[in-house]
């Protein structure tokens, strides 16, 4: 499949957002509402914007790979907000929009005359979506936030990795990234209370409570038993057999039947049926209580077999295992390919740019990757001069002055 700038027919399609700030958490909210249609124009310091267009572990022909996925389907135009010519052009198109991102410092658009309050007033309807490390209020609010010291707060970076070393990061910006989620639902949420009563509201997203949104029952289970989770590998606590474990060729594959009935299924490709009934294995608490011998017995059996042929007996038995992926492995997938989970947009310096295609999928209004991240300032005229009327002439002093 490959995605041109193609007419936009996604659900949001009739929604404007006003893009703010930089980096990732702000962005990648922009990026959700871009993905399923809303206008999104990307507002960016003139002459270096946003510093994703250098980030990324590998870039090609000195760009960044990282940029055209999280700035895809966006405007770019450059407006100088720490100068007051700039802070007026955005309030100008703040006023035509349904939502603005931000993800400053709490207190910064208040100093350059764009707090709610200010806003509110010549938009009543404004959605004003806030993304920060630590939320709007609160006595850490004013401190610098980043995704890395949210997950630390949260409680991920604690209970991921090894038991015997330090604690671990996830190879993405996990933190970052579900602020930025929890800051589309809380966006979504509150297009659907303007719907009802015509008023907008401020959406307050913070990184560390991202976080900790996902972290299940660890709260309960320390404040009602005194139990802390802990760092634990590549299992989680009393659920067995779910481990990743070796094959004949030195491949690992992961294998996930801690559920009694897929447990029994896995015993009798195993030719070991008689465990399914045996006490010590017959249930949920029993495994887990064994779990290191039951992964012992499990690797003795996995170690013998080719991966492949061991793979298609797992799922024609229907026992839940896989590969654990790479980049490469994703490419050659042949249900990748059936449900399109990789697009392929033609990109005028990198040719042919594969990315993720839009998720969740909607069967009646789908999302799309319509273009990959913009050039700066790529659609000043079209934006000044079309939402605010203003001409060449004008547009050259403002570039002049370097206020755009």
């Amino acid at each position: 499949m490959t995605a041109e700038d193609t007419a936009n027919t996604g659900p949001l399609a009739d929604l404007r957002v006003i893009e703010m700030g930089q980096l990732l958490a702000g962005p990648f909210c922009g990026q959700l509402l871009g993905d399923f249609g809303a206008e999104v124009i990307k507002l960016e310091s003139p002459g270096s914007g946003d510093p994703m267009r250098q980030w990324g572990r590998e870039q090609s022909n000195g760009t960044s790979l990282w940029w055209p996925v999280v700035a895809r389907n966006k405007k770019s135009v450059t407006c100088n907000l720490r100068e007051a010519e700039g802070q007026r052009l955005a309030r100008e198109l703040i006023a035509q929009a349904d939502i603005v991102i931000e993800n400053f410092r709490p207190g910064t658009m208040e100093r350059w005359g764009l707090g709610y309050d200010r806003l509110r007033d010549i938009n009543p309807g404004l959605i004003m979506v806030r993304v920060t490390g630590y939320g709007q209020t609160g006595p850490y609010a004013p401190r610098a936030g980043y995704g890395s010291i949210g997950e630390a707060m949260g409680g991920i970076r604690y209970t991921t990795g090894d038991p015997d070393h330090r604690p671990a990061r996830t190879g993405i910006s996990i933190g970052d990234a579900l602020a930025a989620v929890f800051a589309t639902i809380g966006t979504l949420s509150a297009l659907h209370h303007r719907d009802r009563t015509g008023q907008g509201q401020i959406v307050d997203s913070a990184i560390y409570e991202a976080v900790l949104a996902m972290m299940e029952s660890l709260l309960p289970e320390y404040a009602l038993t005194g139990y802390q989770r802990e760092r634990t590998g590549s299992v989680l606590p009393n659920v067995a057999p779910s481990n990743v474990y070796p094959t004949a060729g030195g491949e690992m594959i992961l294998i996930a039947a801690n559920q009694d009935s897929v447990f029994a299924r896995l015993t009798e490709l195993m030719d070991r049926s008689e465990l399914a009934s045996d006490e010590r294995y017959s249930n949920h608490t029993a495994r887990g209580a064994r779990m290191d011998e039951l992964d012992a017995m499990i690797s003795e059996w996995t170690a013998e077999q080719d991966a492949d042929v061991l793979l298609t007996r797992l799922h024609e038995g229907g026992v839940p295992a896989g590969r654990i992926y790479t980049a490469r492995d994703m490419f050659t997938d042949p249900h990748f390919a059936a449900r399109e989970a990789i697009v392929r947009l033609a990109h005028p310096e990198l040719g042919e740019l594969p990315m993720q295609n839009v998720f969740p999928k909607l069967s009646a209004t789908p999302g799309q990757v319509r273009h990959a991240g913009p050039g700066l300032g790529d659609h000043n005229a079209d934006v000044y001069g079309g939402l605010l009327g203003l001409d060449a002439d004008q547009l050259a002093k403002l570039t002049e002055t370097g206020v755009i």
